[in-house]
């Protein structure tokens, strides 16, 4: 939706934003205009989003679609004074009206998503300088020591009976990897510490440190089936208590340590580093420290790999998520990851894509969480349930749409020789 600003901002250029927000507010009440209005406004918003095939629709008063093919799904504001809001930022106030019921979705929610986020992207073509001065405006908040504290704490000291909903048995709360498409949850889950494991080629005795380490079990996982030890660290309360008590439980406090501290105070020499799904929240400003440390960590020697959501080219993450859901966060480009490792002279291995996996892993999520759903609405309440419904079907459709995607880089230190020469290990028989 982001260039149905530019069709309404064309007719007054001089006019400040905050002036035309409230111009939209003001023709958003109720007071008659006749259905031509409502009727035009929604054709404009189907307009600028590359008239996709979806009907959209006034409650009671006014409706526009497809003309000559079946429509996907129906969306529904509840008055012109919501469509009006949404024009006037749509990519942070569709979310926020769809969470508190202000808008209805009839349909199947993922495919709405997929078909609106590839006909917006070809509207979106040509409109480069509205969608980098836009950007320009919507930063990301901080994550210094302090702020990044902030941003954890928002999205995952929210209680972990509310992710043990969803989550699956691991825990874990990032890319599964689907060793078969018959593969659930679960499986993937270990298959894809496995398949982390085995690029690391982690070899009994060695040590490894984890920066971001989520509820802990990868870190119990490489300590249990590879016979390392490892010290994970993290800044999040919440899971590293609930890490530190199933690694007791399991009886392996003598092979893991959880630190409850940031990244960047790591210390010490490691045969491996690894993080995975921490880079989203590092923040580009902080790559170079970022590689610092894993450089320091390894000492010239050893192997590290970072698993983090990305995207084909730089650009912020969208509004809605980074403001309600993700705070501080940002899915870089591999450009971008460059600055972790060019600056320290650490060779790069192997970059492997996972964007399906990514998929499938959100579309196993979404279905748990919508069997929990009336457990999460007596945990917090309805605009809680949609909204976590919206974030987890946007991302199902932001990565089958290549609208972002899954890397993972093996690297090593520069002068470290021992590379392997092939990858027959990754793939074992």
């Amino acid at each position: 939706m982001n260039a149905v600003e530019k069709s309404l901002a064309s007719s007054s250029e001089r006019a400040s934003r905050a002036q035309h927000a409230q111009s939209l507010e003001d023709l958003g009440d109720e007071r008659p205009h006749g259905p031509a209005l409502d009727s035009w406004l929604l054709s404009r918003l189907r307009a600028a989003i590359g008239d996709p095939p979806v009907e959209f629709a006034i409650k009671d008063r006014a409706l526009v679609g497809p003309a000559d093919e079946p429509a996907v799904a129906r969306v529904t504001f509840d008055s012109r004074r919501t469509l009006m809001r949404t024009l006037s930022d749509p990519q942070l106030r569709f979310g926020d009206a769809y969470a508190d019921g202000s808008v209805a979705i009839d349909g199947d929610l993922v495919l709405l998503l997929e078909t609106i986020y590839r006909s917006g992207a070809a509207a979106r073509r040509g409109d480069s300088f509205l969608r980098r001065a836009r950007g320009a405006l919507r930063r990301p908040r901080s994550n210094t020591l302090t702020g990044s504290r902030d941003n954890i704490h928002h999205h995952y000291d929210i209680g972990n009976a509310f992710y043990s909903l969803w989550l699956g048995s691991t825990m874990a709360y990032t890319c599964a990897y689907y060793p078969t498409p018959q593969a659930g949850l679960d499986e993937a889950q270990v298959a894809k510490m496995d398949h982390v494991a085995r690029k690391l080629r982690l070899r009994s005795g060695e040590t490894v440190v984890e920066a971001g380490c989520g509820w802990g079990t990868l870190a119990l996982h490489m300590a249990r089936h590879y016979g390392v030890r490892v010290r994970a660290f993290n800044i999040s309360r919440e899971q590293v208590a609930y890490a530190r008590e199933r690694a007791a439980r399991e009886g392996l406090t003598g092979q893991v340590e959880y630190v409850l501290d940031d990244y960047r105070n790591i210390s010490g020499r490691y045969d491996a580093f690894v993080s995975i799904g921490m880079l989203e929240h590092v923040g580009v400003d902080n790559y170079t420290a970022l590689g610092e440390v894993a450089n320091r960590a390894l000492g010239g020697q050893g192997r590290g790999l970072i698993h983090s959501i990305g995207r084909n080219f730089p650009a912020q993450l969208q509004p809605w998520i980074e403001k309600r859901i993700f705070p501080g966060a940002y899915p870089p480009a591999l450009s971008q990851m460059m600055e972790i490792f060019e600056p320290w002279n650490l060779s790069v291995l192997d970059v492997e894509n996972l964007r399906l996996h990514y998929a499938q892993t959100l579309r196993d999520w979404l279905a748990l969480y919508e069997t929990a759903s009336e457990r999460v609405r007596a945990m917090f309440d309805e605009r809680f349930v949609r909204m976590w419904r919206l974030y987890l079907a946007g991302s199902v459709a932001a990565f089958t749409t290549g609208t972002l995607q899954l890397f993972q880089v093996l690297f090593a230190p520069g002068e470290s020789n021992d590379v392997p020469l092939t990858r027959a290990h990754l793939y074992p028989r």
